[in-house]
């Protein structure tokens, strides 16, 4: 680390000589607060500069409202999870606000409530709305909505927390998943949180609240004394300095990299601003402006997610593609939306990599570059290049090389010697785009 990251890590970054604002930085910087940048997203952000184009991230110039108002319109009359799926996808690729949708998707991975374990399609429609709603507000806000959410406790499997039985497996997993992270309470904080949790029950997909079932007494929780109930231990929970550098630690693995462990002096300085008021937006705001964040080191520390490298591709091409089809692919690859595999959501990082995802994702880049077939050849990379001027198929396959890797021109050289010669332009440049993006560097964020 330069001496400049090791003194500065979270000062905002101004482009230099040692570390110039390029191609490079602006595809990083999309890559991690989007899913992917359009060339012209590209050159805009190049001229623009990291700090306006991290502006139009945060408070883009579409209409997201209305966006956002369409798209739960329409999902309002979906039947199953698995058409939710689709339409979730079909927002991330669609939408003007990526970073909002990205963020979504960070808390449906953080809260891992899954339709498979007793939540309805209703019910999951509506605690993804929330997370959208609360994505970037202030955590504590979120987490009680969140905490008093059906699908989430139909997810945790609590349909009744009576004050004979309080319910310890909730209280640890509030206290040990949702807010401070595990060790940083002890086996009595959890049975007085338990305690202070009775009384709410799960009737006919209905939260309900009796108070005959709940334990009025006095409880003492991370230090605090009162008689509390359900608010006000999740409240206690979601303003511990333990909550606080357990979502830094998290949103340090999803921007920055998710190859190293974080030393907590290095975080210290973003745990204690945040902890002062657990604004989420301020605290994603200061990361992706950060010196430490356009580092070299930060680029290409992160493993794509399946749903990271289709929406990308997607995105980047200007395309749009069957959703149904590309939900149940991405399912194929491990990541299936609505579905966390475990009450910690997914392993990530080089769990998302195998034999068999790697041949599966060469697959699905195949069936999306494909002039025909399942997604119908909606992916067309030679309409970008001469959409953007480059007809001619050396300069077109250099242009794809620039938007798709970032690849340099000895990169391409390299790339592009190796192609056919014969058939279409149309062909030879799907056929490129493959290549493009089945390298190992596209695997990576």
């Amino acid at each position: 680390m330069s001496s400049e990251l090791q003194t500065r890590p979270w000062q905002r970054y101004e482009p230099s000589a040692r570390c110039p604002w390029n191609l490079t930085r602006a595809a990083h910087l999309w890559r991690r607060a989007g899913f992917a940048a359009t060339w012209e997203q590209l050159q805009t952000s190049l001229k623009a500069g990291p700090q306006k184009t991290i502006d139009t991230l945060l408070h883009p110039k579409g209409d997201v409202a209305a966006f956002n108002r369409t798209c739960d319109n329409y999902t309002r009359t979906v039947g199953s999870s698995e058409a939710l799926r689709a339409w979730w996808l079909r927002r991330m690729i669609q939408t003007p606000h990526p970073l909002l949708e990205k963020m979504t998707l960070f808390w449906h991975d953080f809260f891992s409530v899954s339709a498979a374990r007793g939540a309805g399609a209703s019910q999951m429609r509506e605690h993804v709305a929330l997370l959208r709603a609360g994505a970037m507000g202030r955590f504590g806000s979120l987490m009680t909505a969140v905490s008093g959410d059906i699908a989430t406790l139909l997810s945790l499997e609590t349909k009744a927390i009576r004050k004979a039985k309080p319910d310890e497996a909730l209280a640890r997993h509030l206290l040990a998943r949702y807010t401070l992270g595990a060790g940083a309470y002890t086996d009595k904080d959890v049975r007085e949180t338990a305690r202070a949790m009775t009384g709410w029950f799960v009737l006919r997909n209905q939260r309900r609240y009796f108070e005959r079932e709940h334990d009025a007494g006095v409880k003492t929780v991370l230090g605090k004394t009162g008689k509390f109930n359900y608010a006000d231990v999740v409240k206690i929970a979601s303003e511990h300095p333990a909550t606080a550098r357990n979502i830094v630690r998290k949103l340090y693995r999803w921007f920055i990299s998710e190859a190293d462990e974080p030393t907590d002096a290095l975080l210290a300085p973003l745990t204690e601003s945040f902890a002062r008021d657990f604004d989420v937006a301020r605290l994603v705001e200061t990361i992706l402006r950060s010196n430490l964040f356009f580092s070299t080191g930060a680029i290409g520390r992160r493993i794509k997610r399946p749903v990271e490298f289709a929406v990308g591709i997607i995105r980047s091409l200007e395309a749009s593609a069957g959703t149904t089809r590309l939900a149940a692919d991405l399912a194929s690859l491990g990541e299936n939306l609505y579905y966390p595999p475990t009450g910690n959501g997914w392993a990530g990082g080089r769990y998302w990599i195998n034999h068999a995802t790697v041949i599966g994702r060469n697959n699905l880049a195949a069936s999306l570059l494909s002039a025909s077939g399942p997604y119908g050849g909606r992916c067309d990379p030679a309409a970008i290049a001469l959409r953007h001027g480059q007809a001619d198929a050396k300069a077109a396959g250099r242009f794809l090389a620039s938007l798709l890797g970032g690849h340099d021109d000895e990169a391409f050289k390299r790339l592009w010697k190796d192609q056919p010669r014969g058939g279409s332009l149309s062909d030879r440049l799907r056929k490129f785009a493959y290549t493009l993006v089945t390298q190992p560097e596209f695997q990576l964020a």
